[in-house]
């Protein structure tokens, strides 16, 4: 006699907090049950929160809740976030008026759009060290509070410049992205100038995220993933994510190789 779902699921949930991520074929194979009853286990497993949705399985749902220090996240993944900077940077046209918010791979992004005829408007501090006298791009820099941990800019002094602006282009970076949770951060402030960037955006919303940021949920929501248009990741994040699935949300999967 087979187990019933809740001793499966459970089961299931012990094989992936032993830090392994499942897959589908093999977890059917495993309990003897058919493909359609395991997704049904780990979409009710996703639907508690307790694991994310894959490609083709399920992982452990990681949650950050505490900001780490921008130095930190400089040093994660540096290849990579070239790499995402560059294909993003393929995305923008000349006379692009773009939102660019805070983080370590938005400022890769800033750096491969160095030779745009474009406006780049951000919160983000550090573009004040790529925008030289070479820089082809005009740089508007918002006002508000400064916080250290992020080298950013935030809250309501940065909202009424903000609203001031209407882009046709946004790239806005994440410390957590879930297909069930969202696009979520740790400080509330940026989540609430992330979304406002978001709600003055008449065109694309596009997202960068380095692989270790795939299936992440911090404390705080900015937007939900039907809010984006496209998602640029690298191999690692492409690995853990279905590209018909995200079209299926009305969302690009582009990777960065």
């Amino acid at each position: 006699m087979g187990l019933i779902p809740a001793d499966r699921q459970r089961q299931i949930l012990d094989l992936i907090h032993s830090g392994k991520v499942v897959q589908v074929q093999e977890l059917s194979e495993r309990f003897n049950v058919s493909v359609l009853t395991i997704r049904r286990d780990l979409d009710h497993l996703a639907a508690e929160g307790l694991v994310e949705r894959t490609h083709g399985g399920a992982t452990l749902r990681r949650t950050m809740s505490v900001e780490p220090a921008y130095t930190e996240k400089a040093l994660e993944f540096p290849g990579e976030k070239r790499l995402i900077g560059t294909a993003t940077a393929t995305l923008i046209a000349p006379g692009d008026t773009i939102f660019i918010n805070s983080g370590s791979t938005t400022l890769e992004v800033i750096r491969a759009l160095w030779k745009h005829e474009i406006t780049i408007v951000t919160n983000n501090i550090d573009a004040a060290w790529i925008a030289n006298e070479d820089a082809a791009f005009k740089l508007i820099l918002v006002g508000g509070a400064y916080r250290t941990r992020s080298h950013s800019v935030s809250g309501s002094l940065s909202e009424c410049l903000i609203g001031n602006i209407y882009a046709n282009k946004a790239i806005i970076g994440v410390d957590g992205f879930s297909l069930q949770a969202g696009l979520t951060t740790p400080v509330v402030e940026e989540a609430d100038t992330t979304r406002f960037m978001i709600e003055r955006t008449v065109g694309k919303v596009i997202v960068v995220a380095a692989g270790n940021k795939i299936g992440v949920v911090s404390n705080f929501r900015t937007v939900g993933v039907e809010e984006i248009d496209t998602l640029v990741t690298d191999s690692t994040g492409g690995n853990m994510l279905s590209s018909e699935e995200l079209a299926a949300l009305g969302i690009e999967l582009i990777v960065a190789e």
